[in-house]
């Protein structure tokens, strides 16, 4: 059984750093694409908007009830056979696409009960003075609600970071796809995964140092 090859182990972190800038890149794409969605939904569901409320149901549940992974083949390889003129979208596009979808799915949850946890009061008082809906909402249920959601869309912006290593998948070339590759070529999986762990590891570990940074900032602004 070969040792551990601590040299070739060493030497695979400036590749794979190299390519965290395509991981961080389908991260922030589909986070915020993924968080405009799910306000949009979040807001529907909170209103019982007409058709649209139901769609917003079935939205959520076939998004949490099935496989991201099967969700991006779903999309890059099987409905550019229903719409011909998505033949052109590439493999990048195709990741931020899946993975905002399937992230607003669980966002829209986190932000609805983040929405209802605001007294229904504030909102009365608002309609109450001429405010219409939508300026209620923006000016004083929505910067409340953020404070309550911003934990749970730190988790959620976390899970699309270890997501975003299914792209490799669709022929991405992100940090997964560097460790799959120079693991294939020298047969050194052992040392390529654990790189790879390790890198995830520490990005996941400074973004949470900073999830906690920011809610102190929400707390004391609020």
């Amino acid at each position: 059984m070969s040792k551990f090859d601590f040299h070739f182990f060493i030497n695979l972190f400036p590749l794979m750093i190299k390519s965290l800038k395509v991981t961080f890149e389908i991260s922030i794409f589909s986070m915020m694409l993924g968080l405009i969605i799910s306000v949009a939904i979040a807001l529907i569901v909170q209103t019982k908007v007409k058709v649209l409320y139901p769609i917003t149901k079935v939205w959520v549940s076939f998004f949490r009830g099935t496989p991201l992974i099967a969700q991006l083949f779903f999309l890059y390889f099987g409905v550019v056979q229903l719409i011909p003129s998505l033949k052109g979208m590439n493999a990048f596009t195709a990741a931020v696409i899946g993975i905002s979808l399937n992230a607003s799915a669980y966002m829209s949850e986190t932000l609805r009960g983040a929405i209802s946890s605001v007294d229904k009061g504030q909102m009365e008082a608002c309609l109450s003075v001429g405010m219409t809906y939508m300026q209620a909402m923006r000016r004083i249920v929505l910067p409340q609600a953020a404070k309550v959601a911003i934990p749970a869309l730190s988790n959620s912006f976390v899970d699309i970071v270890k997501g975003s290593a299914l792209a490799f998948t669709l022929g991405v070339t992100e940090i997964m796809a560097i460790a799959q590759s120079e693991g294939a070529s020298s047969y050194r999986f052992l040392e390529a995964f654990a790189a790879v762990i390790i890198l995830y590891w520490v990005v996941i570990s400074a973004f949470s140092y900073l999830q906690k940074v920011l809610e102190k900032k929400m707390n004391a602004a609020y």
